[in-house]
């Protein structure tokens, strides 16, 4: 989904990383860090807390077991309360 000119990756309704500057980064849940323990940490821009850079953007198979293996440690997406109309 496109957010602020770059793009945000959901996976099972939540949202698990980002694609900027042509990369790959998801958040640092324990399963991504333990099936990617190599793998570098650099912030989506500056000023951002780290996410897991992800290089290898060709296997698939992989990168689908990788996300459904995150999905159950991703929060939740926050509920947004209706604003209130001017009385």
């Amino acid at each position: 989904r496109p957010m602020m000119g770059e793009y945000l990756v959901y996976w099972g309704g939540k949202v698990g990383g980002d694609i900027c500057d042509n990369r790959l980064l998801v958040k640092p849940v324990p399963s991504a860090l333990r099936l990617l323990p190599d793998a570098s940490l650099e912030p989506p821009y500056p000023g951002a807390k780290d996410m897991i850079l992800v290089e290898d953007l060709e296997d698939r198979p992989f990168l689908t077991s990788f996300m459904d293996a995150m999905e159950p440690e991703l929060p939740a997406r926050k509920k947004r309360t209706p604003k209130k109309k001017p009385a």
